[in-house]
């Protein structure tokens, strides 16, 4: 535990309710589909860490976080979690559009305790246009299909964070056909196959639709 709170940064209180959300998922996912069931005996590393690793490459500054199609809440409610601790000010705000998922996000919400988190039960393309500090999204959909929904999202120094898999190469490819981006690629610390691209300035390239 205390490997832990070091590695991230974080008081033991955090992985307590880190620990109590984990234990949730395990009890929650004999109702509901969650997560895959391959991944749950390894939720710790599959899930939680590779979320917690996303907190570092948070602006310092960020007020507004949206994280898209949030599911079980990966990244999006670790990283609350994370920032109750950390970053009080900013607001997390997770976009489900499955009701038994935002049902299970609130019972995380009120296990931990935290009241820096939005859930909302909606789509992301009906939600009203705001400008986010950060974005992040995890296993939605292509990189060219995430691009198009963060684009209202984004202004001059908003930041997307994305973590992809082995197929991020060609994602990247599509996803140059139609828009314009600033690009980084580290490696998952979880996973030899994954990575987190880190996209700034993002705009349509021309005569996109």
């Amino acid at each position: 535990m205390k490997n832990l709170e070091k590695k991230y940064n974080v008081s033991r209180e955090t992985i307590d309710k880190l620990k109590t959300y984990e234990a949730s998922l395990n009890e929650w996912q004999q109702k509901f589909n969650l997560v895959s069931n391959s991944s749950l005996s390894n939720s710790w590393n599959r899930h939680f860490e590779d979320s917690m690793q996303l907190f570092s490459l948070l602006p310092e500054s960020a007020k507004t976080l949206y994280d898209f199609g949030s599911g079980a809440g990966f990244p999006g409610m670790v990283l609350a979690i994370m920032a109750a601790e950390k970053t009080p000010y900013l607001k997390v705000n997770l976009v489900e559009s499955i009701k038994k998922k935002t049902l299970y996000l609130n019972e995380v919400k009120s296990l931990t305790g935290i009241n820096n988190v939005n859930i909302i039960n909606d789509r992301v393309e009906n939600l009203k246009t705001q400008v986010a500090d950060v974005i992040t999204s995890r296993a939605m959909t292509s990189l060219n299909g995430l691009l198009g929904y963060a684009h209202r999202f984004c202004g001059k120094h908003t930041k997307c964070i994305f973590p992809k898999g082995r197929s991020h190469q060609e994602e990247i490819l599509e996803a140059q056909k139609n828009w314009k981006f600033n690009l980084e690629i580290l490696q998952s610390t979880q996973s030899d196959e994954g990575v987190i691209l880190i996209i700034t300035n993002l705009s349509k390239t021309k005569g996109a639709k």
